[in-house]
């Protein structure tokens, strides 16, 4: 009896320690009807969406998103993009290059009446009753009649139409690739409210942010063409296209067109794309995610990459799943839309069947679309996250199962085997090129802090640098502060607590925190919201009596914990451990074969301290600070002391 007392109490405990915070979220309910034009590109559609207020306050009014009166001439996307493009920037060839997006550059002002995009909405009544519409480009302000009390909902009958832009940015129609459609952002959709009020962030380029709910969609399209699109089919055995069920015989269809439906819980987007020549793969896991592959056929080696696709997804959800969360949606669909890649709830939009790109946007599932973050104002929780994830599947891929891949030729298979032999000297091996990134950037003069929001960043460079790379490092270099072990117990708790949640920061460090019982607001505040830099220098050698007395010197402004290695002439190494006194403790030792010397606590107010050794100064063959080079010192030139026979 008492065993299972004490039993109770620890599982009371740990569930108080890591339950999922209660933070209330908005919830909606989409039913959509759409009739697409392939002629004019041009549908008109309908939306009845039933919205619950679970805020503690009174909305009198509602924002909707209207993306793409974006891609019309003189928008504010337009005319960002060709202000940022007056920039000019080397890039790390030494070449002379514009700071803007190369897909968006001066397009947008170039579009024909017949090529632009819209969104308009005709009606739109709440509870039967029309309500007062201000359009503000793309955002639609809703003046409620009649204030939408806490804990209650309201029912929005919405109709609009809208013309598919010409392909620009993540959205349109006829992009290079030859795809017809590539439908992101094609709907009107309810702005954000959360805890910080209304996210009414204009389309400027940049990121995304939804609100947690349930889609009913109906697509009625020309018959010839295949939708490929978030969510399951509801109708698999009525359309065909390699969706029915295995031995069905699918009905003939005598009409002009095809109605798709497709349905999806708790997710805060939709997207769908749509060719009459794509070409469609589908695979069950292990785990009965239905994974589907949807691609322009060119040639057999265009065939062989895309089953690849598939094939790869398989083999690595579930370390995947190991290592970050489970995946909670019965499907997921990598459909080749163009412009490089662009992530949606159950979806990715592909441009080719590149592994790289592959798993990044899969691996957003994790970061927008489960843990669906607020990208326009943490952009690095989102893309950063993501970009270090990406390096760990893709190493994890190409050291496991890309040797054994029945769609690699056996040349490419012998250059993966050679690949991986080399990465194993090299550290850390997959994500040095963030590190590199992040370096260039903090030398460019160019930073910015990573709390700055992502429409409103000085130059494209500052932005992408921030958000991707500085975002990856600052993950890369957490496993430097607390071990990589605890780092990857923290991600996992992460999941666990705020999926679903729309985590910001400060959730994330808590977690951090309470997992590793280390105090970590001290890295956000330097890493996130400053543009602080780290730089480490080994400097006297001295005598302390019998002792050998090394100087290690903080010249940048940023402080943290340090490792500093010694090797002797004999061989013998000591690795010498010295906490940040912020920390208020230690990370758990990682050393392999290495003895470990924990050292007291470096205030961060002193730039200087002083490591003893009891071994004799003559016995020194070198000094190295960060062996491991988790840390983002800016210059390791400094880092290391090679000391004269």
């Amino acid at each position: 009896m008492r065993k299972l007392f004490f039993f109770l109490l620890s599982f009371l405990l740990v569930n108080a320690l890591f339950a999922q915070p209660d933070r209330w979220q908005q919830k909606i309910k989409y039913n959509i009807n759409v009739n697409m034009d392939v002629v004019t590109s041009r549908f008109s559609g309908t939306e009845k969406i039933e919205y619950i207020n679970n805020s503690p306050d009174t909305l009198n009014k509602i924002f909707i998103h209207l993306y793409w009166n974006a891609f019309q001439p003189n928008s504010s996307m337009d005319v960002r993009s060709r202000e940022l493009g007056k920039n000019t920037l080397t890039n790390r060839r030494g070449d002379q290059v514009k700071d803007w997006d190369a897909r968006v550059t001066d397009r947008i002002s170039k579009l024909t009446p017949e090529e632009i995009g819209y969104q308009k909405v005709k009606s739109l009544k709440i509870n039967g009753k029309e309500q007062q519409l201000l359009e503000h480009e793309t955002i639609l302000e809703v003046r409620l009649d009649k204030g939408l009390a806490p804990k209650s909902k309201t029912l929005i009958d919405l109709d609009f139409e809208a013309q598919v832009p010409k392909q620009i940015r993540r959205s349109g129609r006829d992009n290079a690739e030859g795809i017809r459609y590539s439908m992101s952002q094609w709907y009107p959709k309810v702005v954000e409210y959360d805890y910080q009020g209304w996210n009414a962030n204009p389309y400027i380029a940049r990121e995304f942010y939804g609100v947690w709910g349930d889609f009913d969609v109906k697509i009625s399209i020309d018959k010839s063409y295949m939708v490929a699109a978030t969510g399951v089919l509801q109708n698999a055995n009525q359309i065909g296209f390699g969706f029915e069920t295995a031995g069905t015989k699918v009905p003939a269809n005598n009409g002009k067109t095809n109605t798709w439906n497709f349905t999806g819980s708790n997710i805060h987007d939709f997207v769908w794309a749509a060719d009459p020549t794509f070409k469609h793969l589908s695979k069950k896991t292990a785990s009965g995610v239905m994974l589907h592959v949807f691609y322009k056929p060119t040639d057999a080696k265009g065939d062989s990459a895309w089953s690849n696709v598939l094939w790869a997804a398989d083999q690595v959800l579930p370390y995947i799943e190991k290592r970050f969360g489970k995946y909670p949606y019965p499907q997921y669909s990598f459909i080749q839309g163009g412009d490089g890649g662009m992530e949606y709830a159950m979806a990715t939009l592909l441009k080719g069947p590149g592994l790289g790109t592959v798993f990044h946007e899969w691996m957003h599932s994790w970061y927008q679309q489960i843990m669906g973050t607020n990208e326009s104002l943490f952009p690095w929780m989102d893309e950063g996250f993501t970009d270090y994830a990406t390096g760990e599947v893709s190493d994890f891929y190409y050291q496991t199962a890309a040797p054994k891949s029945p769609f690699t030729s056996d040349a490419a298979k012998t250059g993966i085997l050679r690949m991986n032999e080399l990465n194993k000297s090299r550290l850390p091996v997959k994500q040095s090129g963030s590190y590199e990134s992040y370096f260039s950037l903090a030398k460019s003069g160019l930073e910015e802090p990573m709390s700055t929001h992502s429409d409103h960043f000085n130059t494209n460079y500052a932005y992408s640098s921030a958000a991707y790379s500085k975002g990856s490092t600052f993950m890369g270099q957490l496993g430097y502060i607390v071990s990589d072990s605890v780092r990857d117990k923290i991600l996992l708790n992460y999941y666990d607590q705020w999926h679903f949640k729309h985590p910001n920061v400060n959730d994330f460090i808590r977690v951090a925190e309470k997992t590793s019982g280390l105090a970590l607001q001290w890295y956000k505040e330097y890493w996130v919201n400053s543009t602080k830099t780290i730089d480490y220098a080994v400097g006297d050698i001295g005598l302390n009596g019998s002792n050998t007395s090394i100087t290690i010197k903080r010249i940048g402004k940023m402080p943290m914990p340090v490792e500093v290695l010694l090797t002797f002439k004999d061989g013998s190494k000591e690795l010498h451990y010295i906490p940040l006194d912020l920390m208020f403790g230690q990370k758990p030792d990682e050393s392999t074969g290495v003895t470990r010397t924990v050292h007291k606590e470096w205030h961060w107010t002193h730039p200087e301290y002083q490591v003893e050794t009891t071994r004799n100064i003559k016995d020194l063959k070198s000094i190295e600070i960060d062996p491991s080079q988790r840390m983002a010192d800016l210059n390791k030139s400094n880092n290391k002391l090679v000391i004269p026979d």
